[in-house]
């Protein structure tokens, strides 16, 4: 009995946004091994032994799991972004208060925050970048004095 090979071809899109994240990554290679099994699973059905067929549960089963797979990589990614927006909500949040770093050798007034996948920096009005990292202290701006005459 002859048996077809089993090709899998993919095409990617570039677009603007192009999200490098661990999530989409592993989504991307989680659907090519997706589409690999329902391949694989047709061919074995086209090819199985008619007086010793596959069980049917055993191939359930299987599709189960992907689908279980496919939906945990899709659950991760919706967090991701969940956590990307807390993220700027935090980082709006120092803009305007005092922040000193963690080796207490820079502070400054908050200009403006930039969120990186993995860290936040701050800019102070002095153009200091502070790197907001464990330790780093951050407080309400210094009122300013006004003096009477």
């Amino acid at each position: 009995m002859a048996v077809d090979a089993v090709t899998s071809t993919t095409t990617t899109t570039t677009t603007q946004s192009t999200s490098n994240s661990a999530a989409s990554q592993a989504s991307a290679k989680a659907s090519l091994d997706y589409d690999s099994f329902l391949q694989l699973l047709i061919a074995q059905m086209k090819n199985q032994d008619p007086t010793d067929p596959m069980d049917a549960s055993e191939q359930i089963a299987q599709l189960a799991t992907f689908s279980q797979v496919e939906q945990s990589i899709q659950m991760n990614s919706n967090l991701e972004t969940l956590i990307t927006g807390n993220a700027l909500t935090n980082a709006s949040s120092y803009i305007g208060k005092t922040i000193t770093s963690a080796d207490e050798k820079t502070s400054g007034v908050v200009a403006s925050v930039r969120v990186y996948s993995d860290t936040m920096v701050a800019t102070t009005t002095e153009g200091k970048e502070i790197p907001i990292v464990v330790g780093v202290r951050v407080g309400t701006a210094p009122a300013t004095e006004t003096t009477e005459s």
